[in-house]
């Protein structure tokens, strides 16, 4: 049997873009909580001149890039590999600025500029880590030369030997690659574990599929044996008896020709196997009804919508079932029916460069104080009044959000109204909405024949 290729470019999980932006806006609140009381504690406890103006600006402008983020961005948008080196390079330069006002290496904090490399070392890609580390290196040799010195109130200048300060560069030299090495060498060992138990996962639910399909063709091959024979005997009688009548006589041969042709089709499933092309790909609409169908006689109304919008053609675009896709649909429509009044609607539009899914429901909506938290794990996203008896673990679309960034879903949380809007004005679709988009050729399969062609088998 021939099997074919599970792990697409589609498949293959964004594993460097699972870093929340709220994981990295906390260690910076940490990071100048810290800065603040050593600035304070030099000033007022142990009567170090500093530029006091200039040191709080500095730390200001790490408050203010959390405020930025805290108020443009969800809680739990995971950032992209960019995103992430571009506020790492930002810490490691606001780290060194801070050191440069306040004694270079001679500040015992100087250290702490090891953070950023090794954080860009578990979570980027090894040409982002040397970019970050290289930064980090030139920053510190320049911190080393151009620095304002520490002077206590007492105008004593607090320095170490330049031997001392020199071992001092050398040790954060030496840390950098090696931190960033050792730091780098595992989290790729950890990325490389998970890809290979994703597919594993998915050669599993390969296998089970066909054997499922297998028996299937086994259970069809044995029902249909006898009336195929029948036929086939049946039809050669007829032409032996229509020897004189050539039209009539090909007619029969023809039916017994085609009885041949169908025995040949079930040997070939059952046996040589084919590539299972009818299993990887369907209709977009196949794919929604087949994730929906285990809650389509569940009290509540499920409607289907497909439309192409923009320059979108008018045939519906066949997709590729990937099985963490149908899951995660499997999950959002569960949550859809779980909490709608009595309607849900799921929406399949497409354009020539994007496929856009929508789910949504006639319910009370999201939370709205949670609703930026969507997609974390045990969080319990529904108004606590929309299912007094529904109790579950806030697994439901935690999962659904990691699947579908597998394959390369932006997802959207929203609810279609507010909750102070009188219920006689609220629209159709007054619960929450949950928008997926993919670029096109994430999804797009080939188009080709379900079935390939069948080996004629000789007898």
């Amino acid at each position: 049997m021939v099997a074919p290729d599970l792990t697409l470019p589609a498949n293959r999980p964004t594993s460097h873009e699972w870093v929340r932006l709220r994981t990295l806006t906390f260690l910076r609140w940490t990071a100048v909580i810290g800065q603040l009381m050593a600035i304070l504690v030099a000033w007022f406890l142990l009567g170090i001149g500093l530029n006091l103006v200039w040191c709080l600006a500095t730390v200001g402008t790490s408050v203010l890039v959390n405020l930025l983020a805290l108020f443009l961005t969800p809680e739990s948008r995971r950032l992209s590999q960019g995103a992430v080196l571009t506020l790492l390079l930002f810490d490691t330069a606001q780290l060194a600025v801070l050191l440069l006002l306040t004694g270079g290496l001679n500040n015992p904090f100087a250290l702490l500029i090891l953070v950023p490399t090794t954080i860009a070392a578990t979570t980027l890609e090894w040409r982002a880590t040397m970019l970050i580390g290289a930064v980090t290196l030139v920053l510190t040799t320049l911190v080393a030369g151009l620095y304002i010195p520490l002077v206590s109130t007492g105008g004593e200048v607090i320095q170490l030997p330049e031997l001392f300060e020199f071992g001092y560069w050398t040790a954060i030299v030496i840390g950098v690659v090696f931190l960033g090495a050792y730091a780098q060498r595992i989290s790729h060992d950890s990325r490389v574990m998970a890809e290979a138990l994703l597919a594993a996962q998915l050669a599993l639910s390969r296998e089970q599929k066909l054997t499922d399909l297998g028996g299937v063709v086994a259970a069809a091959a044995h029902e249909l044996g006898t009336p195929l024979a029948t036929i086939k005997l049946v039809s050669s009688e007829l032409a032996d008896e229509l020897a004189d009548d050539e039209d009539l006589r090909a007619d029969a041969l023809l039916i017994r020709e085609q009885a041949d042709r169908c025995r040949d089709i079930l040997r070939s499933m059952g046996r040589a196997g084919k590539d299972d092309l009818h299993l990887r790909t369907a209709p977009l609409i196949s794919v929604l009804r087949e994730a929906a169908e285990p809650h389509m006689d569940r009290g509540k109304e499920i409607i289907f919508t497909t439309e192409p919008i923009g320059d979108g053609s008018d045939k519906q675009p066949a997709i590729y079932r990937y099985p963490e896709l149908i899951h995660a649909l499997r999950n959002l429509v569960q949550n859809a029916v779980d909490f709608a009044d009595g309607r849900v609607w799921v929406d399949a539009l497409w354009s020539g460069s994007t496929i856009v899914v929508r789910v949504c429901d006639d319910g009370r909506g999201y939370a709205p104080d949670v609703i930026g938290r969507i997609g974390d794990p045990f969080l319990h996203g529904r108004s606590s009044n929309s299912r007094k008896e529904y109790e579950g673990m806030g697994l439901g679309l935690f999962i659904a959000k990691t699947l579908l960034e597998r394959t390369g879903a932006r997802i959207t949380f929203r609810n279609g109204t507010t909750p102070f809007v009188a219920a006689n004005r609220k629209p159709e679709r007054s619960g929450a909405i949950v928008e997926l988009a993919w670029p096109l050729e994430r999804l797009l399969a080939p188009e080709r024949e379900a079935l390939g062609e069948n080996v004629p088998i000789e007898s």
